[in-house]
């Protein structure tokens, strides 16, 4: 016989899931989006806040390792004293 916390589990889960809503992003009510930014002509839509920007996510630069290379002398790699 199976546990009533295996059964519940199943049941909860699929209850969670059922929470989310997938309509326009709007503003809470008795609210509004940001102001402008400034210099900027007209303030950004929801959608448009809702784009990362290159701050946010950022682009990869650097190069990643292809060969194999022995690191340079350490002149401080020194052993401990004693």
């Amino acid at each position: 016989m199976r546990s009533p916390a295996s059964l519940l589990t199943p049941l909860l889960m699929l209850a969670l899931a059922a929470c989310g809503s997938r309509g326009r992003l709007e503003p809470a009510e008795g609210r509004s989006l940001p102001p402008a930014p400034y210099g900027a002509s007209e303030a950004p839509t929801a959608a448009d806040l809702m784009q990362p920007n290159a701050q946010q996510r950022p682009a990869r630069s650097d190069e990643l390792l292809t060969d194999s290379q022995d690191r340079p002398n350490d002149p401080f790699d020194l052993p401990p004293p004693g």
